[in-house]
């Protein structure tokens, strides 16, 4: 018998001083069995970085055709594309083509070297693609804030996030560095 996702609530307060972005969500996360409650969690961080009310989570890791998150324009056209990881340039170039903006967020810091090492010249041609690593320490920081009924709150100035949970006393600097603009 298949192991079921968990389901994870969040309620996630946003303050972006650096798009005039002051709401909040509650979201619903599926966490599929394969996936790390730091994953999970930078998701939640990437929906604090990008959030609007249209910014939805895909079907899951699970899912080749779907990225983990996405927003769409009215038009049903595919305005954000988020991954997750380290995907590779098959699936960027496929991304590229179908939305018109694309984010990598990126996870590991001896992984993301050998990856980026590998994939920093072919990513260069595509305009519309962004890389964003994250941490390994702040991984584990942010998912020291999982649990199953989350009360997040987010701050973000110029370009840094700033995270903190009402469960826990601890306010995480979300250490973030651009690879591609």
């Amino acid at each position: 018998m298949a192991i079921k996702s968990s389901i994870y609530k969040a309620q996630l307060s946003v303050t972006d001083m650096d798009r005039h972005i002051y709401d909040s969500f509650s979201l619903t996360i599926a966490c599929h069995p394969s996936e790390t409650k730091a994953r999970m969690m930078l998701r939640i961080v990437c929906f604090a970085m990008h959030a609007d009310p249209n910014l939805l989570f895909g079907r899951g890791i699970s899912t080749d055709n779907e990225p983990d998150l996405w927003q769409r324009s009215l038009s049903n056209d595919i305005e954000l594309w988020i991954d997750l990881g380290t995907p590779d340039e098959s699936r960027i170039r496929k991304a590229s083509g179908r939305a018109k903006r694309v984010l990598l967020y990126v996870y590991g810091d001896r992984s993301v070297a050998v990856w980026w090492a590998k994939n920093a010249a072919a990513l260069k041609r595509f305009n519309n693609v962004s890389v964003v690593q994250i941490s390994d320490a702040s991984m584990r920081a942010i998912a020291e804030l999982a649990s199953s009924n989350m009360s997040l709150q987010s701050m973000i100035e110029d370009g840094q996030l700033a995270l903190s949970s009402a469960e826990h006393e601890t306010l995480i600097e979300v250490e973030l560095t651009t690879l591609k603009a």
